[in-house]
């Protein structure tokens, strides 16, 4: 199979090279013996990156700490199952699926992957691979921020970083739905795009005053660095700072601050599918590349707005 592999974390996304791989060994897959318990092999059709991952220590090293090069980056996912091991439950050979990978295995930027089947979900006939893909770690990321860390109530007010991105926008849809007065940040050339997404209110980070924004219940922060800091001043007492950008060097004087890594969740992944079917979630894809010109969509030194998915199958 074709498969994006790294083998040198100094290189960064310039050291990805587009290599062939042994597919997944599916007779062994599906053996009693040596056989992996619960995972499929699904067939890629749509892979997502995240911009961060190759800093992730999970990229080169495996749970025992052991060197696990060369590796192939990715772990978002939609495709199709095309192999089953024992002990799988809730999932078939044929079915549509889309969701998260182990970070310590190798990863979604080929033509298969092996996955646990509990870190997926059934993708819906009528929701696009790329979508599936473009959704998969975003959308769990806004959901288990708002809902499961942020402990988020209808009629708070949320401060969403980065409202035009990946995460930010769908942190945005997912507050508004529930409920939320949302403010969204960003560069100044995303504010409609922020307001698209359901922001009522923008703060440009390059020309406004973040503390002119007063207190809110909650702050999703995606930057972390000097924004994080200076947002953990805006948290009113009992409320919240959640944050995907390491542990907060401050923390809020009467509120809450956690951080947090995103996994993959079935029922979650299928209410979010859910409300992506029903039009009440969209996704905020900027580029859409093949597995051939991976390499070089993901060095492109144009500034891309939304996710960069990677469409392995047409």
């Amino acid at each position: 199979m074709k498969a994006i592999v790294v083998t040198d974390r100094a290189a960064g996304t310039a050291g990805m090279e587009l290599v062939e791989r042994p597919d997944p060994d599916a007779v062994r897959l599906a053996s009693l013996e040596g056989a992996n318990y619960g995972d499929v092999v699904v067939e890629v059709h749509a892979s997502g990156f995240t911009g961060n991952e190759l800093e992730w220590p999970s990229t080169w090293i495996d749970r025992l700490g052991r060197d696990r090069t060369p590796s192939i980056p990715g772990h978002e996912v939609a495709g199709v199952v095309t192999s089953l091991s024992y002990g799988t439950a809730g999932l078939s050979v044929g079915q549509r699926v889309f969701g998260l990978t182990d970070w310590t295995r190798d990863g979604t930027l080929a033509q298969y992957v092996v996955v646990e089947a509990r870190n997926l979900a059934p993708l819906p006939g009528d929701v696009g691979f790329t979508v599936g893909a473009g959704v998969a770690m975003a959308g769990l990321t806004a959901w288990q921020g708002l809902f499961e860390y942020g402990h988020f109530l209808p009629g708070q007010s949320i401060l969403a970083h980065g409202a035009a991105g990946a995460v930010g926008s769908m942190v945005t849809q997912l507050a508004r739905e529930a409920g939320a007065y949302v403010i969204g940040t960003g560069r100044a050339a995303h504010r409609q795009t922020a307001l698209d997404f359901g922001a009522q209110e923008f703060v440009d980070l390059e020309n406004d005053a973040l503390e002119d924004v007063g207190k809110v219940d909650l702050v999703f922060d995606v930057f972390g660095g000097d924004i994080g800091r200076r947002s953990t001043g805006l948290v009113r007492a009992g409320g919240t700072l959640v944050t995907v950008a390491g542990v907060p060097e401050v923390r809020p004087a009467d509120g809450r601050a956690v951080d947090f890594v995103v996994v993959s969740d079935r029922a979650q992944l299928g209410q979010i599918a859910r409300q992506v079917r029903d039009g009440r979630l969209r996704t905020h894809i900027g580029r859409v590349a093949t597995l051939d010109d991976a390499v070089a969509a993901f060095n492109s030194t144009e500034r891309i707005s939304g996710k960069t998915i990677i469409r392995v199958r047409s």
